[in-house]
């Protein structure tokens, strides 16, 4: 039902890009969790627009540190908080930033794996516990969600037994091949990351009273020199439609 943008929704940013005299190609900086959506949503506004978008990804937190030491792009996709923080410091135009996305964090198991319980704190806490092994992202690489996990991994660690228990990998690709490959007995990480893999499994995102989620903003930064066609992929990914197919990939609504 939302594999394809609505005819309404393409007619919007082909007006938007007809602005620009002639067709653009675009860099789009964005962290890895956006993936999935990119992969489907930026085929079909090139289509629309006549537009290219060449996407680079990093993890959210490293792009940010990129950005503020001078990496050039047309757009980039952040966290919200950072997004303004890019405005206010003449990164991105003012008053460009649109929030485009929410994401979770999960948990998950390789399939076909038992999936532990994490009902509640508590019994997320216990199966933390009774685990061989548990892993995420190293939080020193700059993910938003391994950065997180890793400050409540300390929280709950009182007894320093969880420590020895964790392996922290490279994110996004190498964590997912370390848990396929029987490595752990879960990971943790956002949802979208998760959902993307067909060699995971979603045991489920982590329980209210402990779960964090990233808004992700879009912005255009001030050096482009396309800056309508940045415009014109932002209004394109804020659209209901594309909001659709990101939420099938795992993003929530807000």
């Amino acid at each position: 039902m939302y594999r394809a943008i609505s005819a309404a929704a393409l007619l919007l940013c082909v007006a938007h890009a007809s602005s620009h005299a002639s067709a653009a190609e675009i860099t789009l900086l964005s962290p890895g969790a956006v993936g999935s959506s990119l992969r489907e949503l930026v085929p079909q506004f090139e289509q629309a627009s006549g537009h290219k978008v060449k996407v680079g990804y990093s993890p959210a937190l490293a792009l940010v540190d990129k950005l503020k030491q001078g990496e050039t792009a047309d757009v980039a996709i952040v966290g919200s908080s950072a997004a303004d923080e890019l405005m206010t410091t003449g990164k991105f135009i003012a008053g460009s930033k649109v929030v485009i996305a929410q994401v979770g964090v999960g948990v998950f198991v390789r399939r076909g794996d038992p999936k532990p319980d994490i009902s509640s704190r508590d019994a997320f806490l216990r199966s933390v516990i009774n685990a061989k092994l548990i892993s995420y992202s190293d939080p020193k690489l700059g993910g938003t969600a391994a950065n997180y996990v890793g400050r409540l991994m300390d929280s709950l660690d009182v007894t320093g037994s969880i420590g020895p228990k964790t392996k922290l990998t490279p994110s996004a690709k190498p964590l997912a091949d370390f848990v396929a490959s029987g490595g752990a007995d879960f990971g943790l990480t956002q949802i979208t990351e998760i959902l993307q893999n067909p060699r995971l499994e979603l045991a489920g995102p982590l329980p209210a009273e402990i779960q964090f989620y990233t808004d992700y903003a879009a912005g255009v930064m001030t050096v482009s020199q396309r800056q309508d066609a940045g415009k014109a992929v932002i209004a394109f990914l804020a659209t209901p439609a594309a909001s659709a197919v990101m939420k099938s990939k795992g993003f929530t609504q807000f």
